[in-house]
């Protein structure tokens, strides 16, 4: 296959107009098979990809065409990938780190946005997108006092949309709540899973840390908040199963931490832990270099893999390829179904981030709190 780019080269420096007119006939990134081209236009010194894909280099360098102001990069993206990014614009002795003002698509997380390449086969998943025939869940903010955080706790419940007081519904607690409701649409998530008979009606409990990088990484007082004071408060003020396979721990990051470590402090307890891209560090020989704030993580994991115990039932756990985590993910995985704990693990082709989490959200939910759809057929 001749690149569309490579066409545009073929009869030496294309005029201005020639790249008006293939800037206006394709969209961009261009996606042609596995390879997909990154292009810039404008006056510019030195035009760089800046991304996090762990095994490439985070910048690559475009080329321009001689002659011209047009910058290109081709990348070979494996089938189904998902790349965020930005470009790095260098003028002046300069760079400036931008969005692509070619391509539309972006992803937004706690620290601001960025442009999202998307490789031959992927699209973002329908039910991730809001469905007019789905009835919305309610949102309700709660505030409980905590004395083992020693301040109050602010939670964001979601209620199913026909919650009947006479029912009991299982629990699912979120870390990192605000962030799956801002950036990870859980919300509609929800909706959509519950009214497709996916998952099951459940209460979700969406927690908002202060500190998390203190609250996450095996700390006991967060782990005495959640099994303590949270769920017994949350099973007395709502209708809830209170039983352990009726009740659901998850997060992302060092919320995978702190759901698994929780679980191991109260084993038993949570009969579901949902784990997306744990920050599992841990360490053979010697010190992580991870750094300071994954030494208590360190400590935690290097003691579970001493001792693996069964904490919970049943494990969905999922990690991104292109993470510096996947190793660690990778490995905790055959330790986990060394237990006895029933074990799914899934794999994708993207990053450390928010929609990544977000697409992984059915495969999860719906095999650990599996809604009438799954329970006929599966």
């Amino acid at each position: 296959m001749t690149l569309a780019i490579a066409e545009l080269m073929a009869g030496g420096p294309p005029s201005p107009e020639a790249i008006d007119r293939f800037l206006t006939s394709h969209s961009f990134p261009l996606v042609e098979g596995p390879s997909v081209t990154f292009v810039y236009r404008g006056q510019a010194d030195a035009v760089n990809l800046k991304h996090m894909v762990y095994g490439l280099p985070s910048m690559q360098p475009f080329r321009r065409l001689e002659g011209t102001d047009l910058w290109h990069l081709v990348l070979e993206l494996p089938e189904r990938s998902r790349v965020e990014y930005k470009l790095e614009v260098v003028a002046n002795g300069t760079g400036m780190w931008i969005e692509d003002p070619l391509n539309p698509h972006r992803s937004r997380d706690p620290f601001g946005t960025n442009s999202v390449a998307h490789g031959a086969g992927y699209a973002v998943p329908e039910w991730t997108l809001e469905d007019p025939d789905a009835r919305r869940g309610t949102l309700r903010e709660a505030v409980i006092p905590s004395a083992a955080l020693g301040r109050d706790a602010h939670v964001t419940l979601y209620l199913p949309a026909r919650l009947r007081p006479t029912r009991r519904y299982p629990l699912l607690v979120v870390h990192d709540g605000g962030d799956y409701l801002h950036y990870a649409s859980i919300q509609t998530v929800l909706d959509n899973l519950i009214h497709r008979l996916e998952m099951a009606e459940t209460v979700v409990a969406l927690s908002h840390p202060v500190e998390r990088l203190a609250e996450y990484p095996n700390n006991p007082d967060h782990a005495r908040f959640m099994a303590e004071e949270l769920v017994p408060w949350l099973e007395s003020e709502l209708p809830l199963q209170g039983t352990p396979e009726g009740r659901c721990l998850m997060g992302a990051s060092f919320g995978a931490v702190a759901s698994l470590s929780t679980a191991w402090r109260y084993p038993g307890m949570f009969g579901r832990l949902l784990l997306q891209s744990g920050s599992f560090a841990f360490t053979d020989i010697g010190r992580s270099e991870r750094g300071p704030a994954f030494e208590p993580v360190v400590r935690f994991v290097n003691e579970f893999r001493s001792r693996p115990a069964a904490v919970s039932e049943r494990l969905f756990v999922s990690c991104g390829v292109y993470e510096s985590l996947i190793y660690e993910n990778r490995s905790l995985v055959p330790l986990l179904q060394s237990t006895g704990m029933e074990v799914r693990y899934v794999e994708a082709r993207d990053g450390h981030n928010w929609e990544n989490w977000r697409d992984r959200l059915r495969d999860g939910l719906s095999w650990l709190l599996p809604g009438p759809l799954w329970m006929i057929y599966e």
